[in-house]
């Protein structure tokens, strides 16, 4: 069983298609194929459901991709500890975060690390808080940025909190609730609102608050992205609810300030064992030792 092998699988599990595969990994779609059969002749079990259409995963295969991600992790980590020993830090720093971080600068700390470690290969990925931890289990990423309701913590990830606040009203400036203080959720029961996706951490923490107030509101509009969320608001086209630290990194909207707000927490986290050098140092810059 080699090591490329199991990049093999792992990227043929990931996009669902031999020939994408193929392509992540720099080799022609025969020579991929070949080595994947190989390792299923040599494990006695198929780790692939081959169709026209897709790809899936055999019950051996979902069994032999965590281990074959441990592998290359572990595999990955000893060439970074090598490296750092000689003072140079490598390998590679798989950051996840959810689109509306506010409690750190993200981009500013990015730009410090690539400046210090600049032979640490950088990745970056915007998600779901749910979706986020869980490629912190599966090992995929090394650190995420959450952001969650006050009273949910993350599970089977070690994590830190980085910061709490509250969530304001967002509207569009012409609004006639613009500038509004300290009014209740029921005021806003007419409105269109904007909101992440349904299931998501930031949309339940909107969710609970009117379900608490007993108000019923319309999400005519799910998006991911932060610009998109602002720029529905600031065409006057529906109101949202987002961070104040987030807000005010887009001047030119009006706020309004709810008697009772939701609150949510923002953490980082990362995999429950020792992080590799490049995520330790990450962290270390963030003033946050695993």
């Amino acid at each position: 069983m080699e090591l490329q092998q199991m990049r093999y699988v792992v990227a043929v599990a990931e996009t669902r298609n031999f020939t994408r595969a193929a392509r992540q990994c720099l080799v022609v779609q025969s020579a991929l194929s070949h080595q994947i059969a190989r390792l299923e002749k040599e494990l006695g079990a198929k780790l692939f459901e081959r169709s026209s259409r897709r790809v899936e995963l055999t019950a051996a295969g979902a069994a032999f991709l965590p281990a074959a991600r441990q592998a290359l992790e572990a595999a990955e980590r000893a060439r970074a500890e090598v490296t750092a020993t000689a003072g140079e830090l490598r390998g590679r720093l798989a950051l996840g975060a959810i689109p509306s971080v506010g409690a750190i600068d993200l981009l500013g700390t990015l730009q410090d690390f690539r400046t210090r470690h600049p032979r640490v290969q950088i990745s970056l990925q915007i998600g779901t808080s749910g979706d986020l931890v869980d490629d912190i289990r599966q090992g995929r990423l090394d650190i995420a940025f959450l952001g969650l309701p006050a009273d949910t913590a993350p599970r089977g990830v070690a994590a830190r909190e980085l910061g709490r606040g509250e969530l304001v009203v967002v509207v569009s400036p012409t609004h006639p609730l613009a500038g509004a203080r300290d009014i209740d959720a029921a005021r806003l029961g007419d409105e269109l609102f904007v909101d992440f996706p349904a299931g998501s951490a930031g949309r339940a923490q909107s969710d609970q608050a009117f379900t608490a107030a007993g108000v019923h509101r319309e999400v005519a509009f799910e998006v991911v992205a932060v610009d998109y969320f602002v720029e529905l608001i600031r065409r006057n086209l529906c109101i949202g609810l987002l961070p104040a630290a987030v807000v005010a990194a887009y001047p030119g909207l009006g706020i309004v300030t709810l008697r009772d707000p939701p609150r949510r927490v923002e953490y980082v986290v990362w995999g429950q064992r020792t992080p590799g050098p490049a995520a330790a140092a990450y962290l270390s810059a963030l003033g946050v030792v695993p």
